[in-house]
């Protein structure tokens, strides 16, 4: 019975906080703010804590996952309605970069020193200050950078070059599994894409590992190992 009674409170916390993420936003992932990390931290605890004692039911394990979704959802819903609320919660974004000078005091403000500033830089592929025009750092803890005017490459409109369509690339085969939704998104037909890798050398769309298409490069294939 016990084992029964954790498996069903299992499956309670999984779809629970499932169901409870997706109603949130995607942001309770991708985009934790102090409120977002404390809730993490909450609602793990919450679900651990339950599901191995007896003396909970898993009635109460959906009570809890359902009052504490309200209460994110009412909070959420009160920063909308008092704008004021969203510093003191989430935070605000903070300068601590302007025309490659450091904000001393805001790099004291937010507890960062140096070493960490610079590997978020370098994950921009920024490896001098210098390069920086402003930097913000967000809510999140990600930073937001602006290069210099002079560090960044010109335009096509600057070069006076002729611009490409714009258009999303697409994944028209995957594992020699034809995307047909993909295939029918950008106008084209079967026939068509058994044309197109024909004048690759390509026979069988099982032979195609992987095919990309985009209206600027065309049609990128990378085959199976066995056959390429």
């Amino acid at each position: 019975m016990d084992y029964a009674l954790i498996s069903l409170k299992l499956v309670t916390g999984f779809f629970g906080l499932w169901f409870m993420t997706k109603l949130l936003g995607k942001k309770e992932i991708s985009q934790l703010t102090p409120f977002d990390f404390v809730s993490s931290l909450m609602l793990s605890e919450l679900v651990g804590n339950t599901i191995y004692d007896r003396e909970i039911h898993f009635v109460k394990l959906v009570y809890a996952l359902v009052f504490w979704t309200a209460l994110s959802l009412a909070l959420e819903k009160a920063v909308q309605l008092m704008p004021r609320l969203s510093v003191p919660l989430s935070g605000r974004p903070d300068i601590i970069i302007h025309s490659g000078e450091i904000d001393v005091k805001a790099m004291k403000r937010n507890r960062l020193d140096m070493h960490q500033v610079s590997m978020l830089l370098r994950e921009q592929g920024i490896f001098t200050v210098r390069e920086v025009a402003f930097a913000v750092l967000e809510p999140n803890g990600s930073l937001s950078v602006m290069k210099n005017p002079s560090q960044e490459p010109p335009t096509r409109a600057e070069l006076r070059v002729q611009e490409p369509a714009a258009g999303l690339p697409r994944i028209l085969i995957e594992q020699g599994t034809l995307q047909r939704e993909e295939l029918r998104e950008i106008g084209r037909s079967e026939e068509w894409l058994l044309s197109q890798l024909g004048e690759q050398g390509v026979e069988c769309i099982k032979d195609v590992y992987f095919a990309e298409w985009s209206e600027e490069d065309g049609l990128h294939i990378q085959l199976n190992e066995a056959t390429g």
